[in-house]
């Protein structure tokens, strides 16, 4: 088993789920994040030991600063051996703009992108001070193209990308690579009610993504082969431009 231990935030469902399944076959202990349920973390807890993985279970709130900052300072102080952080927890409470309520902005900026800083923060000094690791957020095609409905998250995955790319530069003399990886549409409970007879359309490949899909290339950025890469923004959207 590698001793390298990897945190993923918004671990127990969809994308974040199919992240620490991967991870955890790739050979690194997993520290998977959650914040309300419970029952989804354990089930991935069990599914992880039951494959002769490592992992354990971390409960915080990513839009509380001080609890994030309480929770992962003694977290990181606990473990030498951190390797990744993969910050992909995120919410969505789309409305169109002129009807989107001052708590759908806020809620959403502070979970998704506020959630960057909360998380990151406090991590990176102890980071920089090993002078290696990866860091790898997850933002969105919304936040590249900008979508109906979603004022509030594309203005939150943008913003993502953005603050990326700057640690990157901060972080490149260090030997931490910062990188992003750009969903397009992929089959989660986040996108049930996506009509696919309107989108299916906008995909070249012509169908919806899959949570693995997203994994494999998390996987990757982790390796040895992607200490050269850093400061990308990198799609997996079948093709949308």
């Amino acid at each position: 088993m590698n001793e390298k231990k990897v945190l993923i935030t918004g671990a127990n469902r969809g994308i974040g789920r199919a992240i620490a399944l991967a991870v955890s076959e790739a050979g690194y202990q997993v520290t998977a994040h959650y914040n309300n349920n419970k029952e989804s973390a354990e089930s991935l807890k069990t599914e992880i030991l039951e494959k002769g993985g490592q992992i354990e279970l971390i409960k915080f709130d990513i839009g509380n600063r001080e609890e994030c900052r309480e929770t992962l300072e003694k977290w990181i102080t606990e473990n030498n051996n951190v390797w990744g952080i993969i910050c992909n927890a995120g919410i969505c409470a789309d409305n169109a703009f002129p009807a989107l309520s001052a708590d759908e902005w806020d809620k959403v900026l502070r979970t998704n992108l506020d959630g960057f800083y909360n998380v990151l923060h406090p991590l990176v000094m102890p980071f920089c001070r090993k002078k290696k690791g990866r860091i790898i957020t997850i933002s969105s095609i919304s936040g590249i193209m900008g979508n109906r409905g979603q004022v509030n998250y594309s203005a939150a995955k943008a913003g993502i990308i953005g603050a990326t790319k700057a640690l990157a530069v901060e972080l490149a003399s260090r030997s931490i690579t910062v990188n992003c990886i750009a969903p397009g549409i992929i089959e989660t409970d986040m996108t049930a009610d996506v009509p696919k007879d309107q989108v299916l359309p906008m995909i070249p490949m012509g169908r919806m993504g899959k949570p693995e899909e997203v994994a494999g290339l998390a996987v990757f950025l982790l390796s040895d082969a992607a200490s050269y890469i850093t400061r990308q923004v990198i799609s997996v959207n079948g093709g949308m431009l």
